[in-house]
């Protein structure tokens, strides 16, 4: 991988989705912080109170990720006025509290903003990051339900799978096409306290978005691909018990999602407290 200095620098170009809040809006001021010229996006006018905020080169757009054809439009336009993209960061995404026999309605929503959004973002910038011929990076939001499935919200599981799986893809694709110049990374975080939480405070057990991406930037330098963030309440240990147990399902042929089924639940607890 590239050194972390050379993308993320001074007058370089950082382009976020879902920058209104949450770990979008904490990784737009920590760019900006470092000196990067930040393009903001969200579906919310609210973003563009967020880019007066963070203030110097910051700009926003109001733009729905899941529009294909303004994805399309906005890559154009930012292309034109502000140059080549260093960084893209693929993070905006929503809630939908859908299992899987929910209304259609529901389950279009969520795949269209967290799974087409990411891709759309892909599709209309890499490229011409690609042939931008300089060090670049892409980070995709994804999240440890996407790995371990917890019941309740089926919807928004499928989505962070599909969003791990499109990002490991790519990353296979940009190292055929541009060696380590320009690389992809899924950040994972654990319990956070952001917009879409219905907490109005930060629970004890949950990071800041600020210290999501403070733990962001220190994998990034180190070059991960994965970048499992901790929290509160889960160490890494713990999430790699729960991943390795999740996998443990395919291999051992157990019931689908046994680490909630009743049969198995005395089960996992002796193996997580091995």
């Amino acid at each position: 991988m590239s050194d972390l200095a050379t993308v993320i620098g001074a007058g370089k170009l950082a382009v976020v989705t879902g920058a209104a809040s949450g770990i979008g809006l904490a990784a737009a001021q920590r760019f900006a912080a470092d000196g990067m010229r930040v393009v903001l996006v969200d579906a919310v006018a609210k973003v563009e109170d967020a880019a007066t905020a963070i203030g110097g080169d910051a700009v926003a757009f109001v733009v729905d990720v899941s529009d294909r054809a303004a994805m399309e439009r906005l890559a154009a336009e930012v292309r034109a006025r502000f140059g080549p993209v260093s960084l893209l960061m693929n993070n905006a995404g929503i809630h939908g509290g859908a299992d899987a026999l929910s209304g259609s309605a529901i389950w279009d929503r969520v795949i269209a903003v967290n799974l087409m959004g990411v891709l759309h973002g892909v599709q209309t910038f890499v490229p011409a990051m690609i042939a931008a011929d300089g060090p670049a990076i892409v980070i995709n939001t994804g999240s440890k339900q996407g790995i371990t499935q917890p019941p309740g919200n089926t919807a928004y599981n499928v989505s962070k799978s599909g969003v791990k799986a499109l990002t490991e893809g790519l990353a296979h694709s940009l190292r055929e096409q541009a060696g380590d110049r320009v690389t992809a990374h899924l950040l994972i975080p654990g319990f956070t306290f952001t917009g879409m939480s219905s907490a109005t405070e930060k629970p004890a057990g949950a990071w800041s978005s600020g210290q999501v991406v403070e733990f962001m930037m220190e994998r990034l330098a180190a070059g991960d691909f994965y970048i499992l963030c901790p929290d509160n309440d889960v160490t890494r240990g713990m999430d790699e018990k729960r991943m390795a147990w999740a996998m443990g399902d395919v291999i051992e042929n157990r019931p689908a999602l046994s680490r909630w089924h009743p049969d198995w639940a005395e089960r996992f607890a002796a193996y997580m407290a091995e």
